[in-house]
């Protein structure tokens, strides 16, 4: 009885030693963020969005994209993307498979059962047999019962370690999801702002051409009177082919603007899409909140999974220390044996072995080498965190830097284009009166036309500066504005750290 008993006491026992083995992992210290402690340029961008509306959160992490981005129309693309676009899938399916492969990596923590059975039947030759020429030449036996397979015992950490390494890597793997999510949201919103520019565009050279057809006739009336010359009316007729091949060519960008769209929406464009809203700088919330570059450590996705990656690597640290020490593992049955099949369930037929097996590594030239590998993996992923930090700093400063310049350009814009148009107006006025030639007209038309299109090129650029300074600071994984505001840095489970809705 006491026999019998042995593995069912012992066995409990080895499995608290192998969970309570001790780690050889470096203690984790979180890098210094290699910037400074504020951005440039916030004073300013801040100054330029005063009298728009405020933020419904103070972190533009918690900003949900259906806050932030106003048109109706640009709202339903991002969500039609979010659903369809097939990078959004692959980095799905890609956190499912680091799920996966941290589940296989955590279950080597525990031992395996399972339920099987054996038989083996043997023919020996008389000189062979145990009991000499007279004894049966074939021999039986069958056993049943449950096995553990091969379990090591984890007293320095080595699984354990490698289990944690996994685990981080499925984190990451979870804010690399995010990550595209957020450049996914940015990219419609880039898609739509060009396209609509081009259009803005095609109005204003639909515009453009209806009064230099006018200027061409009043030209051409001119030169039928004798009071114009020919090179007047030739100048007239290239300005008007000016614009109808730049019309071609903005058709073009328009075309491929749409495309691009396409593309990104995953899916042919509804025919029952909102109509858009008014093209300019309300498509977008005036204010986003900045907060301070620390933040970016606990809220942008690809510096969080930087984190994540680097703290693995530390992990696997401690599984290569580990590699060192001896190897123990463990197999065993408990069952029943017997030479007959019939009375193998019998209860004169208990059975149970275990099997402890240590391997103490003596020479082995790879396990230096997998340490010092571990070890400059670890430097790869310090180096990785501190640039994805001082990456991301630099794309707010730039973005801030933006905020803070564009308004005061649109605005000498607007005054620019005011005197361009004025200018023509007695541009013209001169020629109808013989005053001037055809050429002031000209250079007049030009300039007015290259400061309208610059406009509408600059608002466009304004626009995505603020879809950038948004995605920069972590905005866009949201879809609506959180309620809480909450922290999901490495060791908390994805997923689970805010309440709001995706």
């Amino acid at each position: 009885m006491i026999a019998d008993s042995f593995p069912r006491k012992i066995l409990p026992a080895l499995l608290l030693v192998a969970l309570a083995g001790c780690s050889l992992a470096p203690e984790y210290e979180r890098p210094v963020a290699p910037i400074p402690g504020s951005f440039p340029y916030v004073e300013a961008a801040n100054g330029r969005a005063a009298g728009g509306t405020d933020a419904p959160a103070s972190y533009a992490a918690d900003l949900g994209w259906r806050e932030f981005f106003t048109d109706p129309r640009l709202r339903d693309l991002i969500a039609l993307a979010l659903d369809n676009n097939r990078d959004m899938r692959i980095a799905v399916a890609r956190v499912e498979e680091a799920r996966a492969q941290y589940g296989i990596a955590d279950s080597e923590r525990l031992p395996t059962f399972g339920v099987g059975g054996n038989a083996q039947v043997t023919r020996s030759p008389e000189a062979l047999r145990m009991g000499g020429p007279d004894s049966p030449s074939v021999s039986r036996s069958y056993m049943a019962g449950v096995a553990m397979t091969t379990f090591e015992l984890d007293f320095f950490g080595r699984i354990r370690n490698l289990s944690e390494a996994a685990r981080q890597q499925y984190l990451a793997t979870a804010q690399a999801q995010r990550t595209v999510r957020i450049n996914l949201v940015s990219q419609v919103a880039e898609a739509y702002f060009r396209l609509r520019t081009a259009q803005q565009l095609q109005e204003l050279m639909a515009k453009t051409l209806e009064s230099r057809e006018a200027t061409l006739r009043l030209v051409q009336a001119r030169y039928d009177t004798g009071v114009a010359s020919a090179l007047d009316l030739q100048q007239a007729k290239g300005q008007v082919e000016t614009i109808r091949a730049d019309q071609q060519s903005m058709r073009r960008v328009e075309a491929q603007a749409l495309n691009a769209l396409q593309l990104l929406v995953g899916a042919p464009l509804p025919d029952d899409l909102p109509p858009p809203a008014v093209f300019g700088k309300d498509q977008l919330l005036a204010s986003v909140p900045v907060g301070l570059p620390s933040d970016l450590l606990v809220r942008r996705p690809d510096i969080i999974g930087a984190e994540h990656a680097l703290i693995a690597a530390n992990a696997n640290i401690g599984a290569a220390r580990a590699a060192f020490f001896p190897n123990i593992s463990i197999t065993g049955l408990l069952g029943f044996a017997s030479p007959q099949l019939g009375g193998l369930f019998s209860g004169g037929n208990r059975y149970w072995q275990y099997q402890p097996q240590i391997q103490v590594p003596i020479f082995n030239g790879g396990l230096a080498g997998g340490l010092d590998l571990a070890e400059a993996r670890k430097n790869i992923a310090v180096s990785e965190y501190e640039k994805a930090i001082q990456t991301a700093f630099r794309e707010v400063a730039d973005a801030l830097a933006g905020e803070a310049t564009y308004w005061d350009q649109l605005e000498a814009m607007r005054a620019l284009e005011a005197t361009a148009a004025e200018a023509l107006r007695l541009a013209n006025l001169r020629y109808e009166t013989g005053v001037d030639s055809f050429l002031q007209v000209q250079s007049a038309e030009v300039n007015l036309y290259s400061v309208q299109q610059a406009f509408l090129q600059v608002g466009m650029e304004s626009l995505l500066n603020r879809v950038a300074l948004y995605k920069a600071l972590g905005g866009g994984w949201l879809e609506n504005t959180s309620s809480e505001i909450d922290v999901e840095g490495p060791g908390s489970v994805p997923g689970k750290g805010r309440v709001a809705e995706q």
